[in-house]
């Protein structure tokens, strides 16, 4: 049994579905398959859009909803189907229920009304999908990822109960890829769901999460997920057009990777493959022919620089208000309060005088999170600055990439340099 995990550039527009087609259509028809799929294209940041009308404009829900139903719609008109009314009905279906959220109050919890919206996206995805490939003769078997991976009530960052999600999965996909008749499961990437079948999320990219989830729980023999590029990069192409493919890396390499901001793999999913040694594949989805990246056990066997750029990144440093030193209490108090705000860190720097923090601007929390600290602690930050972690860093290296940009912080460790910068 096999898992692969389809991103939303994957499956934008009709074609990219077509291929998804043609690469499940090219698999062993005997062997089995869990295949998770994204939301399409640039849905979540619609939907995020649909949310912050909900909360702050409802003028502009109209427009919104009708950009969303319209860029499906669109999708199913181009797959040529002939009949498209099983497809259409069903999608409907859930655009009502979205409807019908919209229509009434919201709680005033941003991040629980935000898994309530968003968590749509996936479903409307994965609804087109297995509708039209159980039309055109693949046949598969729709799952709800909502009542297979329990979470908490951490809402946008679910955290997995494993224990009551392996026994959900084993007993739905388990059973289903066990008999003879459907060998292909469809579900869903970023979504879960509470023990009350309230739907959660598991963070921004979390859909490589839930491919791990299901790969752990069955016991899969390896995991491929299916992006628009060669393979895992040492860079992003954006800013280097000489970004050469990494053909084979560690578990542990790609684990650190990943946790300085790695696009290409959720920074929470390569234990789980680690733990029962399944291999990760990253492979180009219009070229399935081609190899692709590897991350396994094995050793590392070229130290080749990795670049990794966050932007629309905020330098927050916080001061005892009557200049005394940073103590053990005030790092105490200040995590607390970076944790209350659920706020993800960066980079970390602290002084005699001061503690810095480098995390992502998210402008509702940032601003929640600078109140709180003012009570106590005099604030002052830096927007639009930009943190650049390189692994295996050379210093000609760090010279040519901070050349004519102002460094505020600069951390280095063996293996990997820090910059934030302006």
């Amino acid at each position: 049994m096999k898992v692969y995990k389809f991103g939303g550039a994957s499956v934008k527009n009709a074609d990219g579905v077509r291929n998804l087609e043609k690469i499940l259509r090219s698999h062993n028809s005997q062997e089995r398959l869990v295949v998770v799929i994204s939301a399409i294209g640039k849905t979540t940041n619609l939907l995020e859009q649909v949310l912050d009308a909900y909360y702050y404009d409802k003028s502009k829900l109209p427009e919104l909803t009708a950009t969303l139903r319209e860029n499906h719609y669109t999708i199913v008109r181009e797959l040529e189907l002939g009949d498209n009314s099983l497809i259409m009905n069903r999608l409907n279906e859930i655009f009502a229920l979205l409807d019908k959220v919209l229509a009434g109050p919201h709680s005033g919890n941003f991040d629980y009304d935000y898994d309530r919206v968003v968590s749509f996206g996936e479903i409307l995805s994965t609804t087109l999908i297995s509708t039209y490939l159980n039309e055109v003769g693949v046949r598969n078997e729709w799952a709800d990822a909502r009542l297979l991976i329990r979470t908490d009530h951490n809402y946008r960052e679910g955290k997995v109960d494993w224990e009551v999600s392996a026994r959900l999965i084993q007993e739905k996909v388990g059973k289903i890829l066990q008999g003879d008749e459907t060998h292909i499961v469809i579900t869903q990437g970023f979504i879960g769901g509470t023990e009350e079948m309230l739907p959660t999320t598991l963070g921004r990219e979390g859909s490589d999460y839930s491919a791990a989830i299901f790969a752990y729980v069955l016991g899969a023999e390896s995991v491929t997920i299916w992006k628009d590029v060669p393979g895992l990069l040492n860079a992003d192409p954006k800013f280097f057009p000489d970004a050469v493919k990494l053909e084979q890396i560690p578990y542990e390499e790609a684990i650190e990777l990943a946790y300085y901001g790695a696009s290409v793999i959720h920074p929470k999913t390569l234990k789980p493959l680690q733990n029962k040694q399944i291999p990760l594949f990253v492979k180009p989805f219009l070229h399935p022919e081609e190899s692709g990246s590897r991350i396994d056990a094995g050793k590392m066997t070229e130290r080749v620089p990795c670049y990794i750029f966050k932007t629309n990144q905020v330098l927050i440093s916080i001061y005892p208000k009557d200049f005394s030193f940073i103590a053990v209490e005030n790092l105490d108090e200040i995590f607390s309060i970076i944790s209350k705000n659920k706020i993800k860190i960066n980079l970390m720097q602290n002084s005699a005088l001061s503690f810095s923090i480098c995390c992502d601007n998210k402008v509702h929390k940032i601003e929640k999170l600078i109140t709180d600290l003012s009570v106590k602690y005099k604030v002052k930050y830096n927007l639009n600055i930009e943190l650049i972690t390189i692994r295996h860093y050379t210093d000609d290296i760090v010279n040519k990439v901070i050349k004519n940009k102002d460094v505020l912080v600069e951390q280095r460790s063996r293996a990997t340099v820090q910059l934030v910068t302006m």
